[in-house]
């Protein structure tokens, strides 16, 4: 009786933290989202449209071989679709505004 007590507590900590890191944290493919401040665009990497034209942007998770797996941004789930026949072709816009921020970063 007295080792299930903590075990049930252990679990609670467990079952709470995992619903918390839920909420913080887009799935891939989850709409209804806002980007990270620290994502680069403010609109659709496909369409170029607001991130938050149809009630949210949608978080998807690009892989490549031998490279860091990549979160963009789109705005509908039929943009993922068109990202995912020629990744690219839009890829390269994420980068250059990734390098825009960093250089406005930088300057004093």
């Amino acid at each position: 009786m007295t080792i299930l007590r903590p075990l049930l507590l252990l679990l609670i900590c467990v079952a709470t933290f995992n619903a918390s890191a839920k909420e913080s944290t887009p799935a891939a493919g989850e709409t209804g989202n806002r980007p990270p401040a620290s994502y680069a665009l403010k609109t659709c990497i496909v369409s170029d449209e607001p991130l938050d034209n149809m009630g949210g942007g949608v978080a998807y998770t690009h892989s490549q071989p031998g490279k860091p797996d990549r979160v963009v941004w789109v705005c509908c789930e039929g943009c993922i679709d068109d990202f995912k026949k020629e990744p690219e072709k839009y890829l390269p816009k994420l980068d250059q505004a990734e390098k825009r921020r960093s250089e406005e970063k930088r300057k004093p």
